[in-house]
């Protein structure tokens, strides 16, 4: 499975991919976890709002740090 955080560094996407990591570790995923920060390839996956989260490609949340539970469930 390869993990997307989609945003430029900010603290919200900080805060993202550290609750990404830990859904991710607790479900005992078998994981890549890749930053993209470049605007261009952020605006190309259709994210016009910070921070993204893409799980094979598909963006599944825009905008919005949510909890390590609600982040299980878009992994899942």
């Amino acid at each position: 499975m390869k993990i997307q955080i989609l945003g430029t560094g900010c603290p919200k996407c900080t805060k993202l991919a550290e609750s990404a990591k830990t859904a991710a570790d607790q479900m005992g995923l078998d994981y890549e976890l890749e930053k993209v920060t470049d605007l261009n390839a952020i605006m190309a996956m259709g994210v016009m709002m910070t921070p993204g989260l893409a799980v094979d490609g598909q963006v599944k949340l825009v905008g919005k740090v949510p909890s390590v539970e609600e982040l299980k469930k878009l992994l899942a």
